[in-house]
């Protein structure tokens, strides 16, 4: 734990010492005692300090080492499990070597008087108080993440359905439309001919569009094709102002790519390079090391759109959710070019929000499965627990029944879970944020 991370979990540290304090404080006054105000008072607060902060130091510390061990199995039971008991092992241990710093170097005992004196009755309450304190921690912390977990879940989800509808209004740009209709016109009274080729073309290039706008990944040749048939189309528009060359043959069949990303870095090009007959624009597709790479002249506009690399940042993003390996952008004075990762081996893609509400009952159905098997587990562990931890108190400790403590605690969070899981806790946070959503919804105004 660096120096950084100590001091940023200080004050979380000093505030559950203290309040562990003042809940040692007050069990005898409600047996009875009085609170002195004294010296005793003032060691028995450092003690508590002193152990309080060495136990979650120590506790932290066994956090992140079992993190970095499960880091792809943080949320499993067996981490749960593990977690958990290693922490009552690691308190343990620190609660004997604090009793030693206390008895052998501060009051002077020596260690064999120290080991003679020691009797398990001397760690019950510590352990019992470690025990609820370890399992609350372990069940914020694990409901926290379980959280976070289905959080991020939903953001993939919508991420993805996001990705590819902003991939679709990107590729049907209306600029590129309305530029395309007005070479068409010209061409109709110019050259009829190259009008027709260019309708002809205009509709391969929508019809691609359409069909593979659903797709996650499509082979290389299908991209190149398409990548020709638009080229052609530019080349009709920029005639001897634009310069290309794509690979007509392409090694492995396998070999894909996410869809139109070609459509999308050819139409940067042109959108962001000047291309004229006094400076020409050669744009270059080709293969290499794994990677298809669309290279070109770099030749900056003084003015650029507004909406400067949104192509691109679809294509980053597309290529995030389906694989790890990332695009590579290269810019030098005088070529700008971007790789794209070719990918061979076959990948699981994930649901996309269409799936998701196709499925949405199901998931309602099985989050209500574990609802109540969560809230049935709670109920059993408590009726197995709590007389074990009656029957300790009974044992080594009758003169204070502080049972009631943990029972009560216990009891009033299994009270509120039971509203959770059978009352209108649900519900009541589905329609707080469906009203949240709405509100927003309803102060949206037209510009």
């Amino acid at each position: 734990m660096n120096l950084y991370r100590f001091l940023k979990e200080l004050p979380r540290a000093l505030l559950i010492s203290f309040f562990i304090f003042i809940v040692l404080l007050t069990i005898p006054v409600l047996n009875g005692g009085t609170i002195t105000f004294n010296n005793n008072l003032k060691i028995n607060f450092l003690y508590t300090m002193l152990y309080g902060l060495s136990l979650y130091y120590v506790n932290a510390i066994l956090y992140m080492f079992l993190d970095t061990f499960f880091e792809k199995d943080k949320y499993t039971l067996k981490r749960i499990l593990v977690g958990f008991s290693s922490s009552l092992v690691v308190t343990l241990f620190v609660i004997f070597s604090l009793r030693i710093f206390e008895d052998v170097l501060i009051e002077g005992r020596t260690l064999t008087t120290f080991l003679n004196n020691e009797s398990v009755s001397n760690y019950v309450v510590a352990l019992i108080v470690s025990f609820f304190v370890l399992l609350g921690i372990h069940g914020l912390y694990f409901y926290k993440a379980y959280n976070e977990n289905k959080v991020k879940e939903q953001k993939i989800i919508a991420g993805t359905a996001s990705a590819k509808f902003e991939s679709l209004k990107n590729q049907i740009d209306p600029h590129f439309l309305f530029n395309s209709l007005n070479v068409l016109s010209s061409l109709i009274e110019e050259n009829p001919e190259n009008a027709q080729l260019f309708t002809t073309s205009l509709s391969k290039i929508y019809r691609y569009v359409l069909e593979q706008k659903d797709k996650d990944l499509v082979s290389v040749e299908e991209e190149l094709a398409f990548a020709k048939t638009y080229m052609n189309l530019l080349k009709m528009r920029f005639e001897n102002s634009l310069f290309y060359e794509v690979p007509t043959v392409v090694s492995n069949s396998e070999a894909k790519v996410v869809p139109l990303s070609l459509q999308l870095l050819l139409e940067n090009t042109v959108k962001h390079n000047v291309v004229s007959e006094k400076r020409p624009l050669h744009i270059r597709i080709y293969m290499k090391d794994g990677y298809l790479i669309v290279e070109n002249d770099f030749q900056k506009k003084e003015v650029l759109q507004s909406r400067q690399g949104v192509g691109l940042q679809n294509i980053i993003n597309r290529y995030h959710l389906v694989t790890d390996r990332k695009v590579l952008i290269q810019q030098t004075e005088k070529v700008f070019a971007v790789q794209l990762p070719i990918l061979t081996k076959q990948i699981a893609t994930m649901n996309t929000a269409t799936d998701y509400n196709e499925n949405k009952t199901y998931y309602k159905a099985k989050k209500r499965v574990e609802e109540l098997k969560g809230f049935y587990g709670n109920l059993i562990a408590y009726c197995c627990i709590i007389p074990i931890i009656i029957f300790v108190n009974l044992k080594f400790s009758p003169q204070f029944h502080w049972f009631w403590f943990s029972a009560a605690g216990w009891g009033f969070g299994l009270t509120m879970h039971a509203f959770k899981v059978f009352g209108y806790s649900s519900e009541w946070e589905e329609r707080k944020i469906q009203e949240i959503l709405n509100k927003s919804d309803n102060n949206k105004t037209w510009k």
